[in-house]
C-alpha cells in the first residue's frame, strides 16, 4: 500500500470548462505548494498555510507564471485522505490543467493512480470499505434511487450494521475459544441453548441483509422491465413512446424486431431499463429462433413484464389464451421463486383502433391489465403508476439494502459458515472445529468493511474509481 507517496491528479471530468480542480495530497504536499504557489499579497505568505483556508494566488514555475487560481488547504489528518492535501480550483482550459500537474510532478508529486485518494482515506481509517465503494457509487448514481442507496452506506448505516453483527460474533468466539483453553478440565463456559438462539438471530439478520440484494442490485442499475408479446403487436411503438424518442425501428411487417433493444430512463427518481425484444411466435426461420431464445433470457432477468397485445386484431378469448400461453411457458421454463419475483403486466394496445370498448374479464395469474395506445400515446401514465408502486422505494432511506455484488458473496459465504456452526452444535462436533466455522464467518464479515482484506481484493475494489477519487 502506497501511504508515504504525495500524489495528485486532475479531479474534475477530461475537457474544457470554466473551472478545473486539481488534487494533491502527501506528506511533500505543503513543500510543493510553497515552491510553486504565490499569493496575491505576499505580506500573507507567511499565513496561508493555515488549516482550511481558501487563498487567491497564482501557480507559477519558477519565472513562468501559469494561472491565476483559489488554493483550499487541509492539514492532516482533517482532510479527505488523512494526509495533507490540496486542492487547486484554476481556469478549465485542458492546457492550464496538465501545465499545473506537471509542475506538480516536477516539485515531488507522481501521478495518482485510479481510486488512490480514496484508498489513502481508507487505509488512514476516514473510512471503511464500504463506505469508500460507496463514494465510486455516488460518483455513478444516474437516479435518485441510486444516489440514496450510495448515500445510506456512505454515511456508515450499513457499516455499522456489518460491524454490530461481527461483535456478536466475536463474543460468540470468544466462549468458545476459552473453552479450547480449557479442554483438557472438560470446562464449559458457553451455554448451548444460548449460543443457539444468538446464532439463529445473527442468521436471520444476515439472511435479511442477504435478500435485500435481490432489490437493491435492481434499483442500483435501474429495474430491467421486458416488453414482450406478438409480433406487429406495437412492442417498438410502446418503446419508443415511454422513451420519448424514435429508439426501436417501427414497421407493418411483423417480425421486424430480431434482436434486443435496451434503454434506460428515469421515472419519478427511479431508473428503469426497458428491453424491447423479438416477438413470440411459431417459426422456422433461423435468425427469429435466436431472437426469441434472447426474449426468455430477457424474461428471465426481467423484474416486471410487459406483455403487449394488439387489442384491435384480437377477440377477449383469444387474447385470454395468449396470456394463458404466456403464463404456462413461464411456469414451464422458470421455477416459482423465479416468476414470484416478477410483476406481470398485460398492456393491451392500439384501442384507439377499437370500435368496442375494452375486454369486459381481468386475466387471471396477472398482477395488472391496462389499455393503451402507443402510437396516440394514449393512456402511458397508467404504466407508469403501476411502475412506480411496483418499484416500492417510499421506505428507502430507513432501510438497509445491499447493493453490491462482493458483499452479497461475502454474506452468503457467512451464512454458510453459520450453517456449519449450527450443524456442529447439534451432532456434538468437537469444539475445535466449530471454531473454525466461525472464524469463517468472522472472516467473510470482516471483509465487507475491510476488517479483513487482502492487496488483490483492495486493488480490484479501486480500480474501478476515477484517478481523480
Amino acid at each position: 500500500m502506497k501511504n508515504s507517496a504525495t500524489i495528485t491528479a486532475i479531479s474534475t471530468s477530461p475537457g474544457k470548462g470554466a473551472i478545473a480542480v486539481i488534487r494533491m495530497s502527501g506528506p511533500l504536499t505543503f513543500t510543493i505548494i510553497k515552491k510553486v504557489y504565490r499569493p496575491v499579497i505576499e505580506s500573507n505568505n507567511k499565513y496561508y498555510l493555515n488549516l482550511k483556508t481558501t487563498h487567491l494566488g497564482s501557480i507559477c514555475d519558477k519565472e513562468e507564471w501559469i494561472d491565476e487560481v483559489l488554493i483550499t488547504l487541509y492539514k492532516a489528518p482533517n482532510s479527505y485522505t488523512g494526509d495533507d492535501m490540496a486542492e487547486i480550483s484554476c481556469h478549465g482550459s485542458t492546457y492550464i490543467q496538465h501545465r499545473i500537474l506537471q509542475v506538480l510532478i516536477k516539485y515531488g508529486a507522481r501521478p495518482a493512480e485510479t481510486g488512490e485518494f480514496t484508498l489513502m482515506a481508507f487505509i488512514h481509517g476516514k473510512m471503511d470499505l464500504s463506505q469508500a465503494e460507496a463514494v465510486a457509487d455516488l460518483i455513478d448514481a444516474r437516479s435518485q434511487t441510486a444516489h440514496t442507496l450510495a448515500k445510506q452506506q456512505m454515511r456508515g448505516g450499513y457499516s455499522e450494521k456489518i460491524k454490530a453483527l461481527r461483535k456478536k460474533m466475536v463474543s460468540f468466539a470468544s466462549l468458545i475459544e476459552l473453552e479450547l483453553d480449557f479442554s483438557e478440565e472438560d470446562v464449559t463456559f458457553a451455554d448451548r441453548d444460548q449460543l443457539k438462539k444468538l446464532l439463529a438471530d445473527l442468521k436471520n439478520e444476515i439472511k435479511a441483509l442477504h435478500a435485500s440484494f435481490s432489490l437493491g442490485n435492481v434499483l442500483k442499475h435501474g429495474i430491467p422491465i421486458a416488453i414482450v408479446g406478438s409480433p406487429n403487436a406495437g412492442k417498438s411503438t410502446l418503446l419508443n413512446a415511454l422513451l420519448n424518442e424514435e429508439r426501436a425501428l417501427v414497421s407493418d411487417i411483423p417480425g421486424t424486431t430480431r434482436d434486443t433493444i435496451e434503454d434506460t430512463i428515469v421515472i419519478n427518481g427511479t431508473a428503469y431499463r426497458f428491453i424491447d425484444t423479438a416477438g413470440l411466435r411459431e417459426s422456422e426461420e433461423k435468425i427469429e429462433i435466436m431472437g426469441m431464445k434472447r426474449t426468455w433470457e430477457k424474461i428471465d432477468k426481467a423484474a416486471v413484464v410487459l406483455y403487449v397485445i394488439d387489442g384491435n386484431a384480437h377477440t377477449e378469448k383469444q387474447a385470454t389464451t395468449m396470456v394463458n400461453g404466456l403464463l404456462k411457458n413461464l411456469d414451464a421454463r422458470f421455477t416459482k421463486k423465479q416468476i414470484d419475483t416478477k410483476k406481470i403486466i398485460v398492456v393491451v394496445n392500439k384501442c384507439d383502433l377499437k370500435s368496442g370498448i375494452p375486454y369486459q374479464r381481468a386475466f387471471k395469474g396477472v398482477d395488472h391489465t391496462v389499455y393503451i395506445s402507443a402510437k396516440e400515446q394514449q393512456h402511458l401514465e397508467k404504466i407508469i403508476e403501476i411502475l412506480s408502486q411496483t418499484a416500492a422505494i417510499q421506505r428507502l432511506e430507513e432501510e438497509l439494502v445491499v447493493t453490491n455484488t462482493r458483499h452479497f458473496y461475502a454474506l452468503e459465504r457467512s451464512l454458510e459458515a453459520i450453517r456449519e456452526i449450527e450443524k456442529g452444535l447439534s451432532s456434538s462436533i468437537p469444539t475445535d472445529l466449530v471454531a473454525v466455522d466461525i472464524r469463517t464467518a468472522m472472516h467473510y464479515l470482516g471483509e465487507i468493511t475491510g476488517e479483513i482484506s487482502s492487496q488483490e481484493v483492495l486493488e480490484s475494489i479501486f480500480s474501478t474509481f476515477c484517478i481523480g477519487k
